[in-house]
């Protein structure tokens, strides 16, 4: 799909926001905004932490790609915004960007629909005593990962390898987030698939494996270093990948996701089953980020897959959804 084919109007790339993530969230921005203007689009960045969305009405934007990260930009939020607005948007609807970003709620989903993740308690901020700790350990034993239940790029991930460090993890995680997800550890590879697409024509593409220093894939190794290996082909057999690419397109329909999305995924090293972790529906478009490498493994550019995104922009109330500009 060439840009010249398509008549997208005045675009605006929104990047920044007020997230943890925001750094991220400009880095991905930066790189969509490039992508498009190379193509020839009249794309301009909109750092919605510095203006009022009401500007993108004021100044007559006709699309918005949303390359923001995190709370107030991936949870729903910007989205109910743009739709009010009546700006078509990339990615998913409000009801599917504020499920998708609580992990708790997609881990209640998943489990009604037969998806694996793994076991799980749920604190609060004001209940993370004793009494909730010995609960956490009785139920998931140890090594465990705490994590803020609405947090992306590992901020405030702990692994808990001894029962003494967990009230620590639990401080950690509450500076984030007044929900704590404390999570079973899975041992064995880390894998991620990206999806595209949406309701029966979503499908997954390529799955890769990620090999970071001492196993430890965090803020500083997923966007700062060179030292993580991003294997595609993973390595993993083709039954195993169809599996996990299976349980991923179906992780992502159950939630209503749509344009795109990547699912993080852990196999168990000892049965070979995944256990999918969270889904992200705005993911990372920087020079370290996931879902452009495996386009690209699967054929396609960097620049082309932002034109798709971009051509995929709806709105969820709206004629424009089926398939009116």
């Amino acid at each position: 799909m060439s840009a010249a084919s398509q008549n997208f109007g005045k675009v605006a790339v929104l990047m920044g926001g007020q997230s943890a993530e925001r750094e991220i969230s400009f880095m991905s921005g930066q790189g969509v905004l490039t992508a498009l203007k190379a193509q020839g689009i009249d794309a301009h960045a909109f750092d919605p932490a510095e203006r009022n969305l009401f500007e993108l009405q004021k100044e007559g934007f006709q699309r918005c790609f949303i390359a923001l990260h995190g709370r107030f930009g991936e949870d729903g939020t910007v989205q109910g915004a743009l739709e009010l607005l009546g700006i078509p948007y990339t990615g998913s609807g409000v009801m599917a960007s504020s499920i998708a970003i609580d992990k708790t709620m997609t881990k209640r989903i998943w489990l009604s629909e037969n998806v694996p993740t793994p076991h799980y308690v749920l604190l609060q901020q004001n209940d993370m005593g004793p009494e909730a700790q010995a609960r956490v350990l009785q139920s998931l034993g140890l090594p465990l990962i705490v994590k803020p239940a609405r947090e992306g790029s590992s901020i405030g991930v702990t692994k808990v390898t001894q029962a003494s460090e967990l009230p620590k993890a639990l401080e950690d995680a509450a500076q984030c987030d007044a929900d704590i997800l404390c999570e079973q550890f899975i041992s064995g590879d880390e894998v991620t698939c990206p999806i595209l697409g949406e309701g029966d024509s979503a499908f997954a593409l390529p799955v890769i494996r990620i090999v970071a220093p001492s196993g430890n894939y965090d803020y500083q190794n997923k966007y700062f270093t060179d030292d993580t290996q991003y294997l595609i082909p993973s390595g993993l057999t083709e039954a195993e990948e169809k599996v996990i690419q299976a349980h991923a397109v179906k992780a992502y329909q159950v939630l209503a996701c749509k344009g795109w999305g990547r699912v993080d995924v852990m196999i168990d090293e000892q049965t070979r089953q995944p256990y999918l972790l969270e889904i992200n529906t705005s993911p990372g478009m920087t020079g370290h980020s996931l879902v452009p490498m495996s386009a690209k493994a699967a054929g396609m550019s960097y620049e082309a897959l932002c034109i798709n995104l971009l051509a995929s922009a709806s709105l969820e109330h709206s004629s424009f959804s089926k398939g009116g500009a």
